[in-house]
Formats: C-alpha cells, sequence, structure tokens
C-alpha cells in the first residue's frame, strides 16, 4: 500500500488572528507548503466599524498589528518557508478572507478556530469560519486548537 501524499496546494491564505492559534496553524500549513513549493500569504483582519470610514487608518498604526505579522514570518521562516505578510482593514473579517482569496488565486485558505464556549456550554463557532466555508473558491482548512484541561 502507498503512503498517502500530501494535500497539494500552489498558494494558500493563512488567516492570522494573534497568539498561539497562529503559531500553530503556521507550523501546520508550512510543512506541506514545504513540501509543494508552495506561496503562503499571512492575512490580519482589522475590522472597522460602521461608524468608521472603511479607509481610516487604524490599522497601520497599532503596535500589535505589526507585531502578529512579524511574529507569523518569523514562525514560517524556523520552518523554511517564506510568509507573505499582509494587513486588510475591511467591515467583515470572513468577507475580505475570501475576497483575498479570490483576487490572489489561491488554491486553499486557512483559518484557525478558538475552542471557546458560549454562555450556556455550547461549543461557538462564531460568524467568520461559516462564512469562509459558505463562500471560499477554494479548499478551506480549519484548524481547531485543542482543548484546555479546564474546559474538558
Amino acid at each position: 500500500m502507498s503512503e498517502p501524499s500530501s494535500p497539494a496546494f500552489h498558494r494558500a491564505i493563512i488567516a492570522l488572528a494573534g497568539g498561539s492559534r497562529d503559531e500553530r496553524t503556521i507550523r501546520l500549513v508550512a510543512e506541506v507548503a514545504r513540501v509543494n513549493r508552495a506561496d503562503l500569504v499571512g492575512v490580519h483582519v482589522v475590522e472597522i466599524e460602521w461608524s468608521l470610514p472603511l479607509d481610516a487608518d487604524i490599522a497601520s498604526r497599532s503596535d500589535e498589528v505589526q507585531q502578529i505579522l512579524d511574529h507569523a514570518e518569523l514562525v514560517a521562516e524556523s520552518m523554511k518557508v517564506r510568509l507573505e505578510p499582509v494587513l486588510l482593514q475591511a467591515r467583515e473579517v470572513g468577507a475580505a478572507l475570501v475576497d483575498e482569496a479570490s483576487e490572489r488565486g489561491a488554491d486553499l485558505l486557512v483559518v484557525s478556530l478558538p475552542y471557546r464556549k458560549r454562555f450556556g456550554g455550547d461549543f461557538a463557532i462564531g460568524r467568520t469560519v461559516p462564512y469562509v466555508l459558505k463562500h471560499a473558491p477554494c479548499a478551506v482548512w480549519v484548524v481547531r486548537e485543542p482543548i484546555a484541561e479546564e474546559q474538558a
């Protein structure tokens, strides 16, 4: 029996949210990207409130945003792959990710999902992941973080 081959993709968009989820996700995608010599694009979307103009320069002034992008590049570098960092401002994160995947001709869009529960104990998936799953023009990987010990 032959070994299964790695899932092939040529350009992957990785949604960056900050924190340990990003590192886990980048490492996973970079492992496959290295084999396929794929392009990686790390996209962090800053959501702009409806009360502000969409072109208000909110994101580029934030040290936190720059740290998210810099950290993503460093993690990819440590895996011996190159990641192009991209900062977007948008009304909706999911729509911005789908648009970026379309514009760049990506064949993979990767989003991470924290393990969180709503009040009452139900697992909460939020609104970005369902939007991406419904509208993405390419394959989608959802990487959920492990359940913390106190939540198990």
